[in-house]
């Protein structure tokens, strides 16, 4: 039988291990983008970990958080290290490792997973949340995510009113150039508004390691750091146009990689 020229796309493009899906309509990425343009914080940012690959830019809104979440543990700690040396207790989980890679004695560590669901090998983050801490504790907390992906089933996993106790919240969300598969966005950007609904995008820097990918009049970055302040810390609806930040730097040696501006300025 012969083939149409679409099934021989689809068998070329399964023999190099990709697949034909349905793309997500310009006009839902460009809201969503749109929904993300980081607001200006109240008080300034600082950076916490290394000037690279491994350091964040958070607000300097760090007074009365005692306790940081860390899931996913690199070659580095140094924003770990950073938290501990202002008086928080630093939880980081991952089955990969046997461990963190440097010493502190405010370091918490779990060999497992952090996901949508608790087995041997798995533990959300609400159970996390729940065994690390006292079962009275109510103060805010800070977390940090680089997992590889899963970030979008632990934001769909997690109730609201735990992703609330976080002040802020870093994130490193990957394969956003998916987003232009629509059945992949259905899933991250249902994530991102659950986050959106308590917390506000004040911050992104594009990892420079996996570049970009550029369709209509939208530029995407593969990989790129967020971070979010619980809308309740927020004094107004500003938004930022200062990109790159002063204190952002390069997570490699290679080319860096700009925001592209349809990512901030404003509606």
């Amino acid at each position: 039988m012969k083939l149409t020229v679409l099934q021989q796309a689809i068998r070329l493009l399964a023999y190099r291990r990709m697949f034909l899906t349905n793309l997500t309509p310009v006009d839902q990425v460009r809201t969503l983008i749109r929904q993300l343009h980081p607001l200006t914080p109240p008080k300034p940012f600082i950076r916490l970990g290394p000037a690279g690959d491994g350091g964040y830019l958070v607000p300097d809104d760090l007074e009365g958080i005692t306790t940081c979440f860390s899931p996913g543990v690199g070659g580095i700690a140094g924003f770990e290290h950073d938290c501990a040396n202002r008086g928080m207790t630093v939880f980081m989980a991952d089955a990969s490792v046997d461990g963190p890679p440097s010493h502190h004695p405010a370091f918490r560590f779990c060999k497992r997973f952090i996901g949508a669901l608790t087995d041997e090998q798995y533990i959300t983050l609400d159970d996390w949340v729940q065994q690390s801490l006292p079962a009275d504790s109510t103060g805010d907390l800070l977390l940090q995510m680089d997992i590889e992906g899963s970030e979008y089933e632990v934001l769909l996993a997690t109730p609201t009113d735990l992703l609330r106790r976080f002040r802020i919240i870093v994130i490193e969300f990957h394969y956003l150039d998916q987003l232009w598969n629509k059945f992949f966005f259905q899933v991250a950007g249902r994530a991102i508004a659950k986050l959106l609904q308590t917390h506000a995008c004040v911050h992104i820097h594009p990892n420079n390691q996996r570049g970009a990918m550029t369709l209509s009049d939208i530029t995407i970055p593969r990989t790129m750091e967020f971070t979010f302040l619980r809308r309740d810390r927020l004094t107004g609806e500003h938004y930022r146009r200062d990109f790159p930040h002063p204190l952002d730097h390069t997570n490699t040696a290679r080319d860096g990689l700009s925001l592209p501006k349809c990512w901030y300025g404003g509606r």
